[in-house]
Formats: C-alpha cells, structure tokens, sequence
C-alpha cells in the first residue's frame, strides 16, 4: 500500500472507537501521521491499565513517515507517544503545551533526546512535502486544541481533532467564526471530524457557564468540598480556582497529573493566577468550610487520590456534612465503578452532586448545533467522521448529509479510503490491532498471555506434581494445588480425588509429553465433574534421584 497520485486516508485507531487516536494521509508516496494516542484498559484486559494502537502497518512504512502532527494533549492523542514513537523514528509536531505534557512523558521513559519534539506556535505551519500543515486554534477542554488545515496536491482537508464552540472561552484564543469561514471560501476538500457528541441536541456549552454553577453550589456547601474533573480540563481547573477565591476556601491538589498538568500550564502561560496549594496536613488542620480539594478519580478509579478518600486511606479525609462535585462526564463503561466511589462517600455521610444537579460541567466536543455550524463555515465536499463508535460516526455522517455535505464517507479502523481524486471510496483494508502495557512489557492484545489470563480469571487453575521412578512409574504421591476453582468447603476431599485421578492416569514408560496430556485431561474431568468449570491444569513431573 504505497499512495501514488492520490489522498488517502486510513485511521489505525478511534473510528469505530472511542479512544486511542491515530490517523494516516497517504499522497505521493508518503505518510504523514496526525496523533498518536491509548485508551485505557476495562475487565476485558485483566491486569492492563493502558491499550496502544499497534502500528505496523506504519512501521513497516516507516521510511515513508514525514511526520507526526499532534492537535492537543490530551490521552486519547498524545498517550502512546512514549512507547511507540521511538519506533518511528520521524519529528514530532506539538504547540507548546501539549509539547511540555510530551516532553515530562518521555523524560519519565528515559527518552529524552531520543524522540525529537518539535515545537509549532499556534497558528503556525509545517512544510512536510507533500504536505503543508497549518494549525488552527480551536476550543476544548484543554489549553491548546487544534484543528489541522493540510494542504496536498489533491485539495485541502480540515482535520478537526477534538473541539467545541466557546464564545466565552477561559482559557486560550479559538478560531471564531469569521476565520473559518475564511478557510471554507479557499475550498475545502474533506472535513474529518469528531464524532462524540454526534446524538447530543444542545450545544455543549461555554466553560464560563460553569463558573457559576460551581460557585453557588461551593457557596453552599458547610464543610469541606472536593471537586473531582479530568485532571487536563486546564479551564476547569482555572475555575475552580476563580470559585475557591470567590469562596474564601484553601485550594489542596490531590493527584500526580494534576500536579503535572498545573506545572506545565504554568511553564507555558497558563493558571499563572491559579491559588499556590496548601499541603495535606496543613488543610487537615483547617476549618471544614474553608478546604476545596481538587482531586483525580472522576471516573471511579480505585486507585485515584478520590478512591482512596471515600475508602479513608488517604491523607485527606472527608465526613459527615462534607461535599464531593462531581465536575466532569460520565464516560461510559464507568458507571459502576463511579457508583461504588459514590456509595463510598455516603457512607462517609458526604452529599454527592453531579451535572444531573447543578451546572458543575460542560463537554468538551461539538454538538448538533455546533457540527451544524462548523459546516456551514468549511462547507466541505466530503465529510469523514472519525472519533467515536460506529453508531457515532453513522449518526454524524446522517447528520452531514441532512445539512448539505455532498458526501459521507463511513469509514472504520484498517479502512482505506481514497479522497481523491475521484468520487471518495474504500479501496483497501489494512489490519489494524491493539497492544497492551502489561507492567514494563508490550504484548498483543489478543496474544497467548491475555488469553490464558482471560481463562484464569474464568476458570481457574491447577497444578500437578508427579513424582516419577527411572522407570517413569509413580514415584509417591502426586501433590495438586488449586487456585481460583470453586470447591471452597470441598477442597480437600477434591484435591484427594484430583491426586487419585492422576496418580491412575500415570503408565510407566509412557512418553512425557503424552504423560502429561494425559494427566492434564484426567485432572480436567475431574474438576468439571466437581465444579463444572475447565480449570486451566499444569503438570510437572519430578525425576526422583
């Protein structure tokens, strides 16, 4: 798959998903590559915190590489940059604060030097032929979004990355909408676009909307209040600065990427008026109604500065008559882990609120209204959506359409498309894959190791011990240990028939390894007949002598 006089365009990640974003534009035999991000790992990856996007298809390429475009610091476009791009060996393009969240990832994996980051003005451009990337400040949750304006021998394409409209935006300076109606007058090939919000009816909001929400309902509050939100939302975090001013309230940060967020902000221009934060001891000693913790764990994260408080393990604590606002979205998936965190805390008698009362949050992504605007302003000749679930993509490309885009291309991981020239179509499809992080190691996801951790978190497991003669005749007794089969009250009495069972599977003389496939079935049998389960069964035979 090497483009010829052509646009392509392929995502390895994020279009049939939500998370873990990574697209590629082909012309003229190259590639250039706009984000690099993960998604985070759920009960179908036991013991996996994070999930890359496996890259082959572009390492395979990767002479053919000319760069890596970042729109803005968040995970889900920046997160698998520190174990995947030294692979790729190109430069790495990022505004100055995204560049700063890059630069402190790779110092924690020793790359420093190794990757080269590449630091672009916003506003500014990139020449990467045949390519001509031009940044365009947009509005998000997080200082810095960025729209990519990229300009080919076969039209210009308007890569949206995440965005929203904001008329009054705290933090930073987007595009407004003369600006981009500037662009669309030069003729725009293919918007590709964000897709999150794609079913959502009003527009997400203005990030200044929430400061008054935050404020009455921290006003309110008699004891201490603690505010959990993404730990990148920059401008909420601006705010709830602005809130705990207004309030007479301590601001106490809780959480390493919180501290890591506020220090680049702070290195590059931003929450430079952010109040300098009490230490934990020091807001323990304080009076109730004068603590506003700022903490991570929104999303139910056990291990997260908010999980450890409901859980009283940590060194802020919270009690009766205190308040936890919940200042960030639900993301999917995470509504039971949320809800223990949230029965945790009332248990604690703590009075919980989220955006279902009172207007503590605004979403970072477009829209119907929004979507609609930003058409009217690029008035593409093809719209592609990207970011987001199939339905999300399907429901946009609708929408498109309904609103006078001439085409909508639906498009998933691995899919090949041509934008041009030609009417846009798929003309290929590449294998795309995951990878997870497990510990300090980089596996398939759907490799030998995840699978047989599948079957254990399922089936258990049991290991035999088969003493043997130099005949290969039984020896002693075999010894067999079970862990995680359901024989709870039973388990001597099943352990004494597993060991009988294997003890008669054994024949002298018999090859090991049909021994031990023999003696791995039989102990198998036997505990399907006691649990109806398939533990996993490892023999180990023990030479006696």
């Amino acid at each position: 798959m090497t483009p010829g006089e052509e646009l392509l365009f392929l995502a390895l990640g994020g279009s049939g998903e939500i998370g873990m974003n990574v697209n590629l534009y082909g012309c003229r035999g190259k590639w250039l590559m706009v984000d690099c991000g993960l998604t985070f790992g759920d009960h179908e990856y036991p013991g996996i915190d994070l999930v890359l996007p496996d890259l082959e298809f572009i390492e395979r390429r990767q002479k053919d590489l000319v760069g890596l475009v970042l729109t803005h610091g968040h995970e889900d476009h920046i997160g698998a940059i520190p174990y995947l791009a030294a692979d790729l060996k190109v430069p790495i393009f990022a505004t100055p604060f995204t560049a700063g969240l890059i630069a402190g990832k790779l110092e924690e994996e020793g790359l420093t030097g190794q990757v080269k980051l590449k630091i672009i003005e916003r506003g500014g451009s990139i020449d990467l032929a045949p390519f001509r990337v031009t940044y365009v400040p947009l509005a998000h949750s997080i200082p810095e979004g960025n729209g990519l304006l990229i300009e080919t021998p076969h039209g210009r394409v308007f890569h949206t990355g995440d965005w929203k409209i904001d008329n009054t935006p705290v933090l930073g300076n987007p595009t407004g909408a003369e600006a981009l109606t500037a662009i669309g007058d030069k003729g725009v090939l293919a918007l590709v676009c964000d897709s999150t919000n794609a079913f959502t009816e009003e527009a997400s909001g203005s990030e200044a909307d929430v400061y008054q929400g935050l404020l009455q309902t921290v006003g309110e509050a008699r004891g201490r209040v603690l505010v959990t939100t993404f730990a990148s939302n920059a401008a909420r975090l601006d705010t709830i600065g602005r809130v705990a001013d207004e309030t007479g309230r301590r601001v106490v940060v809780a959480g390493r990427s919180l501290d890591r967020i506020l220090k680049v902000a702070k290195a590059t221009g931003y929450l430079r008026d952010f109040p300098e934060p009490v230490r934990f001891d020091e807001a323990m000693r304080l009076p109730r109604k004068d603590v506003l913790i700022v903490a991570t764990g929104g999303q139910g994260e056990p291990r997260a500065a908010l999980g450890r408080i409901a859980a009283g393990n940590h060194e802020l604590k919270l009690g009766e008559g205190d308040t936890v606002i919940f200042s960030s979205k639900q993301i999917p998936g995470n509504e039971v882990a949320i809800g223990r965190i949230m029965n945790a805390l009332s248990e604690l008698g703590v009075l919980t609120v989220t955006d279902r009362q009172a207007h503590v949050h605004v979403s970072g992504h477009p829209g119907r209204p929004e979507l609609a605007a930003m058409y009217r302003w690029i008035r593409p000749q093809v719209l592609v959506p990207v970011h987001g679930e199939p339905r999300h993509l399907r429901e946009q490309a609708r929408f498109g359409l309904a609103n006078g885009i001439p085409t909508a291309v639906f498009q998933e991981d691995g899919d090949v498309i041509r934008l041009a020239p030609g009417a846009p179509k798929k003309v290929g499809e590449e294998r795309v894959g995951r990878l997870v992080l497990d510990g300090d190691v980089i596996l398939p996801a759907d490799g030998s190791t995840i699978n047989e951790r599948r079957k254990l978190g399922v089936n258990g497991i049991i290991a035999v011990s088969l003493p043997l003669g130099a005949n290969g005749a039984l020896a002693g007794e075999p010894v067999v240990r079970a862990l995680g089969v359901p024989v709870e009250q039973d388990r001597s009495d099943f352990l004494r028939d597993a060991a009988d069972v294997a003890a008669r599977a054994v024949e002298p003389r018999m090859d090991e390894e049909k021994l031990r496939e023999t003696v791995r079935l039989a102990v198998r049998r036997c505990a399907t007949v006691w649990t109806g389960k398939k533990p996993i069964v490892e023999v180990m035979l023990v030479r006696a002598g």
